[in-house]
């Protein structure tokens, strides 16, 4: 593994563990030429996915962009780094098991807002503002009344 500070092509591993519900492996690595220290994840890849885009071009799946796209939506929201990897895990698992090799990218937009529902209805909200591409003040009304909706359907005990 390549050293993200020197470049250099050796570095060794010091401790290795099972990560996001054993479905990765943390290795804690130390560089022998200049002493830095980084962590590397490793996870089993089932296919290449490639992601349609809606003006019809084919990108690489980056499964750290979806991790982002969570992590933006759900900033300064009491929501665990667990769950979260949990839900990414999650989508992941259900594109490689598809069957597909190509998925458009509304398919995706729509489990991430399936997983926020679930996880938080702030960052539902925030998510689904870009992703449905909100115009008007209405559009934001018409999402709360869907979750005002599903929280009388649905109490908090």
């Amino acid at each position: 593994m390549r050293c993200p500070y020197c470049g250099s092509e050796d570095s060794q591993v010091k401790d290795s563990r099972p990560a996001e519900d054993g479905n990765a492996i943390r290795r804690r690595r130390i560089c022998p030429d200049c002493g830095g220290r980084f962590t590397t994840f490793e996870r089993v890849q089932l296919r290449e996915l490639m992601i349609i885009k809606k003006t019809g071009r084919k990108v690489p799946f980056d499964r750290d962009k979806l991790l982002r796209s969570f992590e933006i939506a759900l900033r300064k929201r009491p929501v665990d780094r667990d769950r979260i990897e949990r839900a990414v895990s999650g989508i992941v698992r259900r594109l490689e098991s598809s069957g597909e090799t190509e998925i458009p990218s509304e398919e995706i937009g729509i489990q991430v807002l399936e997983a926020l529902k679930s996880l938080d209805d702030v960052a539902f909200v925030r998510y689904a503002s870009v992703y449905r591409d909100f115009s008007h003040a209405e559009d934001f009304e018409k999402v709360i009344a869907e979750i005002s909706a599903k929280i009388a359907r649905d109490p908090v005990e």
